[in-house]
């Protein structure tokens, strides 16, 4: 598994790891769309914000990925690569008899509605089904953020439950609705 990780493109997209001269970038994304985010995400210490934070980030990032642990990409405009414009994560990565991950993600607030997470989300989806050989990703969405659930669902992933105090959000336990999809092209590494 190369450690600089996987340069995806789509249609309007490059996705790829974060490197040390994104930092600033990084920053201004999360601080521009701090408010905006925080309803659907953790709370952030401030040190989250700060330059010194991700550029510890950004190492940790390439040796999860070189690790196979994780694979959190960052999202950027084939036309501008100054700005971020959204973030997907593939975290929590079991191997064994489970080969599954979860996913999350984030778009800046101008760009819902480009159809953007949805172009990222299929070729990052199809990357971690067949570089990763993942057979399971795992999503889990607030039940009022109609637009992630409708989102998931045009990417084929099936509803399997709802989970009362799932996760903190928004510095609250909040109930989410569980997803996943299913890598039917799996193969044995036997």
């Amino acid at each position: 598994m190369e450690t600089n990780g996987p340069q995806l493109e789509s249609q309007h997209l490059l996705l790829r790891l974060a490197r040390q001269e994104d930092v600033v970038a990084i920053v201004r994304y999360y601080t521009e769309h701090q408010a905006y985010l925080a309803p659907f995400e953790p709370r952030k210490s401030p040190q989250f914000y700060t330059q010194a934070h991700w550029k510890r980030e950004v190492k940790a990032r390439v040796e999860e990925f070189a690790t196979d642990r994780s694979l959190k990409l960052i999202l950027f405009e084939k036309e501008n690569f100054e700005a971020i414009v959204g973030t997907l994560n593939f975290t929590n990565f079991i191997r064994g008899a489970f080969h599954s991950c979860t996913v999350g993600y984030s778009i800046a607030e101008a760009k819902q509605g480009c159809g953007y997470m949805r172009e990222a989300l299929s070729i990052a989806i199809d990357y971690a089904f067949t570089e990763l050989n993942l057979h399971r990703i795992t999503a889990a969405y607030l039940p009022h953020n109609q637009r992630s659930g409708k989102l998931l669902k045009r990417l084929g992933f099936v509803v399997e439950g709802y989970a009362r105090d799932y996760l903190r959000i928004d510095d609250c336990w909040q109930d989410h609705i569980l997803t996943s999809r299913i890598n039917t092209n799996w193969r044995s590494d036997f």
